[in-house]
């Protein structure tokens, strides 16, 4: 995977980190990551991948003040009904925070985008593990 660019300061976290191409190959690295991941790949055995994978880079975009609208359900909903456990959501922060790291995310970036993962944890889980 390629790294991202780091910018000075005054620009958005989206484009600090190289903006839509940067978001997409993040996006499309975490996902092989995750249906390669044995514990994790039953969640997605039946999902439109193409879809998700344009929500999710819709919603980091978002998250990272690009100037894109995450045109989703509500992460609740979204999840609802799968019995995503603790461990589970664990696993694919993981996923996520390794692929932000080896494309080069800066720190304060990456600290924010912790916090929101730990703020919508409630949202996602459905099940302790």
């Amino acid at each position: 995977m390629t790294e991202v660019e780091t910018r000075p300061d005054e620009q958005t976290p989206y484009e600090r980190i190289g903006g839509g191409s940067a978001v997409s190959a993040v996006v499309d690295a975490f996902y092989q990551r995750v249906v390669a991941d044995p514990q994790l790949a039953p969640y997605f055995s039946e999902v439109d991948m193409a879809q998700l994978k344009r929500h999710q880079a819709q919603l980091i975009s978002h998250l990272l003040d690009g100037p894109v609208s995450y045109e989703g359900r509500e992460l609740g909903e979204a999840h609802a009904g799968l019995g995503i456990t603790d461990a589970d959501y664990g696993r694919v922060v993981g996923h996520l925070v390794s692929v932000l790291v080896e494309a080069g995310v800066p720190e304060d970036i990456l600290a924010s985008l912790g916090g929101t993962l730990e703020a919508v944890q409630p949202d996602i889980v459905s099940r302790t593990s």
